[in-house]
């Protein structure tokens, strides 16, 4: 399939999502909580560097799965870009690749000892699953997902991988050294209507939180002591196209990047959620929100904008 085409169908979708997902639209935030809001680094778009996903190192380094390139790459404190590790390609061209038509890395994240997690959607059975690439070494599936779904979301806790399926509308859960992976939790909250269901994920408070694209919807699964899924609970709703996002601080407050307005929402523990970037301040098809103390980082992949992939930072305004 080829990249043009690729993007006419990725657009139709997100066209047929935003008609799904209606509703009243978001309301703006009259004071904003970001400020200081400005583009670190741009993307070479022409090399398919389009950044999906986001870990912050210790020291001040920044890793980013870039998903078209099929990279996983640094930007170090003082601004340079290395590349850590490029994943082999698909025999067959990755056109077979679930909901996209092309081969793409997701989600990414790290442990205490600096070892990469991330998610590598080929549609082929020999490369599609959970990769690892410890300091200093080569990437190793570890584990291996479907070739029919497209692994996403992807969240470290407690020795275990949860990870997103956005075609199947599951969370898969595999042991953190590897293995079969199984399904976690299923059901309707998590499954796609047109194009992707479960996205963005994270471990938060005892619970596994999730986003869905398709219907715009934040939901939470609480970890019961066995470790299963708990009954799953809507906890915002009415965020078209909703990707990735992250918690500020300890609390249930949720900064999420919305792809398809070129946004980020604050949403409350209440579920009412503002504006607090849009695309006056750059952002392009965001996907992904990681924040430290009083930063915020914001990829934006330009997938449909194809104009400038890049990375933002923000400060967050303390709350009087």
């Amino acid at each position: 399939m080829s990249s043009k085409f690729a993007r006419n169908m990725l657009v139709a979708a997100i066209a047929t999502v935003t008609l799904a997902v209606g509703g009243p639209g978001t309301a703006t935030a009259a004071a904003p909580p970001l400020s200081h809001a400005r583009i670190t680094h741009h993307f070479d778009l022409a090399g398919d560097e389009k950044p999906e996903n986001i870990v912050l190192e210790p020291n001040g380094s920044i890793d980013l799965s870039l998903s078209a390139a099929r990279r996983i790459a640094q930007i170090t404190p003082n601004g340079k870009v290395r590349v850590l590790a490029t994943l082999p390609a698909p025999a067959d061209g990755g056109g077979n690749t679930p909901a996209l038509g092309f081969p793409l890395v997701t989600g990414l994240v790290r442990d205490a000892h600096g070892t990469l997690y991330f998610l590598y959607a080929t549609g082929t059975a020999d490369l599609t699953g959970v990769w690892r690439l410890t300091p200093g070494g080569t990437p190793e599936r570890i584990a291996a997902l479907p070739a029919d779904g497209l692994p996403n979301g992807l969240a470290l806790d407690s020795g275990r991988l949860y990870i997103t399926d956005s075609v199947r509308g599951v969370i898969w859960r595999v042991p953190v050294r590897g293995g079969t992976a199984k399904v976690w939790a299923d059901g309707a909250e998590l499954a796609p209507a047109g194009f992707l269901g479960a996205n963005g994920l994270k471990v938060h408070n005892g619970a596994v939180w999730v986003s869905n694209l398709d219907k715009g919807t934040v939901v939470r699964f609480p970890v019961r002591r066995n470790g299963t899924a708990g009954p799953a609970e809507t906890v915002a709703e009415q965020l078209a196209g909703i990707d990735d996002f992250a918690f500020v601080g300890r609390s249930d407050r949720i900064l999420a990047a919305l792809n398809q307005s070129d946004e980020v929402a604050l949403i409350e523990p209440d579920g009412t959620h503002t504006i607090v970037l849009g695309p006056g301040d750059g952002l392009q098809n965001p996907t992904a929100v990681a924040v430290r103390g009083g930063t915020v980082q914001v990829t934006s992949a330009a997938y449909l904008t194809g104009q400038d992939p890049n990375l933002l930072t923000a400060r967050i305004q303390q709350r009087h």
